[in-house]
């Protein structure tokens, strides 16, 4: 006897917004050949995918096992923002408060916006960094350990003037960014995080929420360093083995150009105009549909990158390296204050560029 299994499905793709305005219609699937695992799961992520699946499994053309399948797949952020698993997101919340207020004292009404490894450096009769988390709440900014318990440093939101990115060259010599922080009274300090740039943007969203369009003059905060182009991206990552193209995002803002992939926890390419020494475009086989793709020079080092739109960034960091922003101490790309001693790395987050 000759058993046949034959499996049918019809499957549809979309993401959840086309699923959303369009639920009843049929979707094709698209294929890109260039596509990579870092760009599905950037889709994933960052988009979403709706699955609607039916399966009949057959034996001996006759149907043994159907199986209907609605699966919708997302980050928790674009899942949240279409209304779903909003009650998970509720109670891990209110988990993350309660084990948190254990050894962190927090108001009734202060709410956790970020939490990431971090440091603050002190700088009093001896100079050091001290680890700790660093912690962005509803009402603060917190430089913490957990054990023994101490905070370490801490300022309100509404006595904090100005938040900015650091650079300073560690004693290998490579670059990592910390945050400067000046207060209202005009004391300053220098604090670390592993994600400098984020906890900066998140920190300027809340300045920027609180304060609105009223500021100006001299004294008021400095806006977000917002992205002035950003878009897909492909890096050429040189191995022992050869070289091969990642895909990735590039960004380029008023004081820094990064680029990463979605794989990478850190920005793999992280430049400020000072370091670009020069930029021009050459012909070489790449992902693209450009048969020229970027070529960075930093002076001990090159770095390659591809684009659809290469022209179009070409153009923008020649104006982004012949123009940039005025720097001094405190301002991204200042010195460094006097007696700072670069060896000193407990607790640092700050990604280096290569």
């Amino acid at each position: 006897m000759t058993t046949v299994l034959r499996a049918t499905s019809v499957p549809r793709t979309a993401t959840i917004a086309e699923t959303t305005m369009a639920s009843q219609s049929a979707l094709q699937p698209t294929r890109d050949p260039r596509a990579t695992l870092p760009d599905l799961l950037e889709v994933l992520l960052n988009k979403g995918v709706h699955l609607d699946l039916d399966l009949i499994i057959s034996v001996a053309d006759i149907p043994l096992v159907g199986v209907n399948l609605r699966a919708t797949i997302a980050g928790i952020e674009t899942m949240l923002e279409y209304g779903m698993m909003r009650q998970w997101d509720s109670d891990t919340r209110a988990w993350v408060q309660k084990a948190v207020r254990r050894h962190l004292p927090l108001a009734a009404d202060e709410e956790i916006l970020a939490k990431m490894a971090g440091g603050h450096y002190q700088d009093n009769f001896y100079r050091t960094w001290r680890p700790g988390s660093a912690y962005l709440t509803s009402q603060r900014l917190i430089i913490h350990r957990r054990d023994p318990a101490e905070t370490l440093w801490q300022a309100r939101l509404n006595s904090i003037a100005s938040v900015s990115a650091l650079r300073e060259a560690s004693i290998g010599g490579e670059e990592r960014t910390r945050i400067h922080v000046r207060l209202d009274d005009g004391s300053e300090t220098t604090l670390s995080a592993l994600e400098p740039d984020r906890l900066i943007s998140l920190v300027q969203a809340q300045l920027d929420g609180a304060e609105g369009s009223s500021a100006s003059g001299p004294e008021a905060r400095t806006t977000a360093d917002r992205p002035l182009r950003e878009g897909r991206m492909w890096f050429l990552e040189e191995l022992s083995s050869g070289s091969t193209w990642r895909g990735g995002r590039a960004s380029l803002s008023n004081t820094e150009l990064t680029w990463r992939s979605p794989m990478d926890g850190r920005a793999r390419v992280r430049l400020s105009p000072e370091q670009l020494q020069d930029s021009r475009r050459e012909e070489r086989s790449n992902p693209t549909d450009e048969s020229q793709v970027l070529i960075l020079d930093i002076g001990d080092s090159i770095i390659t990158l591809a684009a659809d739109d290469a022209g179009a960034w070409s153009a923008a960091l020649d104006s982004w390296r012949t123009a940039p922003l005025e720097s001094g101490p405190g301002s991204p790309g200042g010195t460094v204050p006097p007696g700072r001693r670069h060896d000193e790395h407990a607790g640092e987050g700050g990604a280096s560029w290569h």
